[in-house]
């Protein structure tokens, strides 16, 4: 890995040099717009909406669109009285219980490795975080804006996560969820039974992103110019089930079969909705682009 940033964490006295490592990437294909016909890129050039004309870099400025649709322009000197800082400082601000850290606030995540000089201190921070069970908020400035960020332990390593404003988190305001009816006691103990049968450890290593390695054995293929066959799709049938109630049974005993578990014994007067379930109306199947490695198995 190549590290991004250089500075230091500073909390109280002490002063720990650190690097910063981007800890994620992107595992997606990219793709170019091409010429159907040949394969050559699509270029676009910067022409002005109201003369028509080409524009050079030089010639282009940021611009703010308002509310009523007139654009204001700011140059160079507009942006050179905006607060901002180039410090190479992660500033510890406080000390907080990690789970008062709301993971919808967490953006990017970086590594954080110590110079050879700081490996002391880098050790201490790390074991006082995992020993109070803590989160260090700080603020950092990466490419010249300020920014909160967390520190927290990860497989004996410092992670930096940067944060969202609070401001930038959307409310969700659903009426029908507000006005949603409450679950029967008869449902709400199906549920129970079905988290219950489905219940264990999350293992990442078990989720794969499906598409990624399809759309990437496609792309060999064709590089390689051989065949590409695509996979039969799965078959779709219509229905819905409403009975809630029959779902949640009907999960729970997939859930069963799925462990080798025997089926619960049919009762000797079956409800309206199991007989209605004699000739079950799937739902439609829907590909999804991460599934669990155990359940291709078990299909």
């Amino acid at each position: 890995m190549r590290a991004i940033w250089k500075g230091a964490v500073s909390f109280g006295l002490v002063n720990v040099p650190v690097r910063l490592y981007s800890a994620t990437e992107n595992h997606d294909v990219q793709f170019r717009q091409v010429h159907r016909e040949d394969g050559g890129r699509i270029k676009y050039k910067r022409t002005c909406s109201i003369d028509g004309e080409e524009v050079a870099y030089d010639d282009i400025a940021k611009g703010y669109e308002t509310e009523d649709g007139d654009m204001v322009v700011l140059t160079d000197e507009d942006f050179k009285d905006l607060p901002s800082k180039s410090s190479k400082e992660i500033n510890v601000e406080k000390f907080v219980p990690s789970e008062q850290i709301d993971p919808m606030l967490l953006d990017k995540s970086y590594y954080l490795e110590p110079d050879k000089t700081a490996t002391k201190p880098y050790i201490l921070l790390r074991e006082a975080l995992e020993s109070e069970g803590r989160m260090a908020v700080v603020t950092v400035s990466i490419r010249t804006r300020m920014t909160m960020a967390v520190l927290r332990v990860r497989d004996g390593v410092i992670v930096m996560q940067t944060m969202l404003w609070p401001d930038e988190i959307r409310k969700a305001d659903f009426a029908s969820v507000d006005e949603a009816a409450e679950a029967t006691d008869k449902e709400m103990a199906m549920a129970k039974l079905l988290i219950e049968q489905l219940a264990g450890d999350f293992e990442a290593e078990d989720y794969e992103d499906d598409y990624a390695i399809a759309l990437q054995a496609l792309v060999k293929a064709k590089v390689e110019g051989g065949e590409v066959q695509a996979p039969a799709a799965e078959a779709e049938e219509s229905g819905e089930v409403v009975d809630l109630l029959a779902a949640l049974a009907k999960s729970v005993e997939k859930a069963k079969a799925s462990r080798g578990e025997a089926p619960s014994k049919p009762a000797s007067k079956a409800p309206k909705a199991a007989a209605a379930d004699e000739k079950p109306a799937k739902k439609a199947a829907a590909k999804k682009t991460a599934t669990k490695k155990a359940s291709k198995k078990a299909s």
